[in-house]
């Protein structure tokens, strides 16, 4: 969750992403975790443990399709241009190069988080679940 003392507000945290640059992609076991830099001392990671469509050269590329990961790891050095936060609509990364999508099925869905960010100065963070925010229709 963001702060303690403030209320959540939609696409607040997420669009802190935007100006900053991917400048890792890890695939770790389960999960993707995306890492950016840019114009603050923030280091923004972003953990996917759902993976996320990633959208580029005109094609929209789901997790297991071949060449996915090669798709998303063309993506860094893609600065993110905007963000997008809404309910039904998941999250979404647009970047330079193409697009980060976090939009899960209910199949999809294998533990209780979606994605988190965090990374801030400021301590402030969020943890993305089935049932709540953006994802509030995958109960």
């Amino acid at each position: 969750m963001p702060l303690h003392d403030q209320t959540y507000a939609w696409n607040d945290l997420l669009g802190r992403l935007v100006g900053f640059r991917l400048f890792s992609v890890q695939f770790v076991m389960d999960y993707v975790q995306l890492r950016f830099d840019g114009p603050t001392h923030d280091a923004p990671v972003l953990n996917c443990d759902v993976m996320p469509v990633v959208e580029a050269a005109g094609r929209r590329i789901v997790p297991g399709e071949s060449g996915y990961a090669d798709v998303l790891v063309s993506l860094i050095a893609g600065t993110v241009t905007a963000t997008t936060e809404a309910r039904a609509q998941g999250l979404r990364l647009e970047l330079t190069g193409g697009a980060i999508v976090l939009l899960p099925t209910p199949d999809e869905i294998e533990g209780p988080e979606i994605a988190m960010l965090f990374g801030f100065e400021d301590k402030g963070w969020m943890c993305w679940r089935p049932g709540e925010e953006a994802f509030e229709h995958l109960t």
